[in-house]
């Protein structure tokens, strides 16, 4: 079976014994890249659409978990979805984890014997390719995702937002932020009438807020379920919410679109 992969490995040595390793276990399997952190990872896989990936659980950039992630928000429905095989040194939790999702994972070194039989799992899987193989992948990855942050112990959620406009601070009450949006260094708080900007990460941030009233929608996103008027999908199938006060669009990743199904 002629199939292509790529490998996201920071430590080089371990990204050419794992590429001579599945050389010489699955002759038919071609190395397109081999990606050194996982934001080239995503942008590598996006271009080159591999039918296996090989995700290094720590890299520099964006872990694994965290590529795996972002390809699921932004992968088109015109191809179907790579196999994922994480890579990781050897972790109790990590294992236990992987094995409870049903996800494939290789340990740190590599062992031959245990590699063959992960093989082995992708070309079943690839030879007979299902439809729903991208809804069980989103709810294997689901099931090992931490869950939303609770609000910090002894601690009141946030009230109020102090965020910069050019110049000027405001104070902007937590019931009229429509959304966070993570970008770079900064968080968008966007309410009906303007844009402000913070410098907190979104993790930090969900620590802080009302989770009956805060939810997560994406990677990069946090919306207020009170500002939300709709959810809707669009021709590719992509799930989209409609805000109150806002002309634009809020999307849902695949992680997170369980939680609008009644909507």
């Amino acid at each position: 079976m002629n199939c292509r992969a790529l490998i996201a490995e920071d430590e080089p040595i371990l990204a050419a014994t794992l590429a001579r390793t599945l050389e010489t276990l699955w002759p038919g399997l071609e190395i397109v890249a081999s990606a050194p952190n996982g934001i080239i990872a995503v942008e590598q896989a996006l271009a080159l659409r591999p039918d296996v990936l090989f995700l290094d659980i720590k890299m520099p950039g964006r872990t694994g978990l965290e590529a795996a992630e972002e390809l699921l928000e932004r992968w088109t429905d015109d191809q179907p979805f790579p196999q994922l095989v994480f890579v990781t040194a050897y972790d109790d939790y990590a294992v236990q984890a992987f094995e409870r999702a049903a996800l494939d994972y290789v340990l740190k070194p590599v062992n031959a014997a245990r590699l063959a039989r992960t093989v082995e799992r992708l070309q079943e899987r690839l030879a007979g390719r299902q439809a729903d193989g991208f809804e069980r992948l989103v709810k294997q990855m689901r099931a090992i995702l931490p869950p939303q942050a609770a609000p910090l112990a002894q601690q009141q959620p946030l009230s109020v937002i102090r965020a910069a406009v050019g110049n000027v601070v405001r104070m902007i009450r937590l019931q009229d932020v429509v959304y966070f949006q993570a970008s770079d260094k900064y968080v968008t708080v966007a309410t009906a009438e303007r844009d402000a900007l913070i410098r907190l990460s979104l993790k930090e941030l969900l620590a802080q807020l009302d989770a009956g009233r805060f939810c997560q929608v994406s990677r990069s996103s946090i919306v207020n379920l009170d500002h939300v008027a709709s959810a809707s999908r669009d021709p590719m199938g992509k799930l989209a919410l409609s805000l109150r006060g806002r002309q634009d669009r809020l999307r849902v990743s695949p992680l997170f679109a369980h939680r609008f199904r009644q909507m």
